[in-house]
């Protein structure tokens, strides 16, 4: 496992830094009001993907080794198809959506690759989940780059596009990869599978989408009382958070893989606490170095906008630790199929953002929703901790490394950083 876990983390440190390159380029290319405009269709895809999510996300990988990888996939493009269309066009009808026809194409393309890669996860081919997840950044990128200064489009809409063009060459290539060893034989539409993965699916997926409100809600209310430029600000600390639980989300993912595929409680939780111990720490030294930086630093890199930023990701740092730890307790509930839980804590995280959010933001504007997010995180994984210290012999000794582990862990990381 920790060979895995050290493979995955380098590439979401790949991830990490091609992402802000990303970001970068795209603050500086369209500025505070398109990473705004960039941010709020992101945010209405992710919503998208919580539904569709339902039978292409953890479902997937769950029943990818009790169930025909045929069968599982029969549900899963089809839902994806489906959600991916009348969803965006559901939220035409509520409200003014910029770029429908992108959102659409996006919504497709996005969840049909979704379903592959969680089911990488799910046979534990965790090495092709490493490169797809690597190659959605870097592919992206590369379109951006034709389509900009090639084709020489430089509106916001070669983002989107380029995009587009990355989610569908990549659901090729992936399919390809999972289905030349598939038999049209065994294609085969079955109720009890369907039904047992739409009841699993809905119960994480209502967890994932109310978690997704503790992180969004903000971005709504944000554009709402102060305007598009405020979340354009806003999201550059948000993606620094997203950067920082690159270690969390590397090990929940290693970790869940071998849940879903193994049935020994006992080394499940041991795994689930050593996981708690580098995550905790690993996401204290980012904290800390990135608060190190000066504010000037990300002026010069982000541009004039985005003077805020040291200001925006030290209200949020208490929230980004909490959540970077809880993280790890969620998906070892998900993988015991205890999802409840996950449910409650992220009402508790939700209910508090909303009714926060009306009285905060509105007098504090960017700093409210700095306050509002990291108290909402704070408040959700207290709740995720304290059920897992009911069930399990957990003790606040827990979280530290004891000396031969933390020689083990050394070892490991050389041993790998030399092959």
């Amino acid at each position: 496992m920790k060979n895995t876990v050290f493979k995955t983390f380098i590439s979401r440190f790949l991830i990490l830094i091609l992402n802000f390159g990303l970001v970068i380029y795209s603050t500086n290319m369209w500025g505070s009001e398109g990473k705004g405009v960039i941010s709020i269709v992101i945010a209405d895809l992710t919503i998208i993907g919580f539904f569709s999510n339902i039978f292409v996300g953890s479902s997937v990988t769950y029943f990818a080794s009790k169930y025909k990888t045929e069968q599982i996939l029969l549900y899963a493009y089809g839902w994806s198809v489906l959600i991916g269309f009348f969803i965006p066009v559901i939220f035409s009808l509520v409200r003014h959506v910029e770029y429908l026809n992108y959102l659409i194409f996006l919504s497709v393309f996005s969840s049909l690759l979704a379903a592959n890669i969680n089911l990488f996860v799910g046979k534990q081919n965790i090495r092709m989940f490493n490169v797809f997840t690597i190659l959605q950044q870097l592919v992206h990128i590369v379109f951006i780059v034709g389509i900009v200064y090639l084709i020489g489009m430089t509106s916001v809409s070669a983002y989107f596009l380029a995009q587009i063009g990355c989610y569908s060459l990549l659901f090729i290539v992936s399919s390809f990869l999972l289905l030349r060893n598939c038999k049209m034989s065994n294609i085969s539409f079955s109720t009890p599978i369907r039904n047992k993965m739409f009841d699993y699916g809905w119960k994480i997926q209502l967890s994932s989408f109310l978690q997704f409100l503790n992180n969004r809600l903000s971005f709504y209310f944000l554009e709402y009382f102060k305007g598009i430029v405020s979340v354009g600000i806003f999201s550059i600390g948000v993606a620094f958070s997203e950067a920082i639980w690159t270690v969390s989300r590397s090990l929940s993912i290693v970790l869940y893989a071998d849940l879903v595929n193994n049935e020994n409680q006992n080394a499940a939780l041991e795994k689930t606490k050593i996981s708690l111990k580098i995550s905790f720490f690993t996401t204290l030294f980012f904290i800390a170095g990135i608060l190190l930086l000066p504010a000037r630093f990300y002026v010069f890199v982000f541009g004039k906008d985005f003077h805020q930023t040291k200001q925006i990701i030290l209200f949020l740092s208490p929230g980004i630790l909490a959540i970077a730890v809880s993280n790890i307790i969620g998906y070892y509930f998900a993988g015991i199929n205890k999802l409840r839980i996950l449910n409650a804590k992220s009402l508790i995280g939700v209910v508090f953002t909303i009714i926060s959010s009306f009285y905060i933001i509105p007098r504090w504007g960017i700093t409210g929703a700095c306050m509002v997010t990291s108290i909402s995180y704070c408040l959700s994984s207290a709740l995720l901790f304290w059920k897992f210290y009911q069930i399990t012999e957990f003790h606040i000794q827990d979280f530290f490394i004891s000396k031969s582990e933390f020689q083990i862990l050394l070892d490991k990381l050389l041993k790998n950083g030399t092959k």
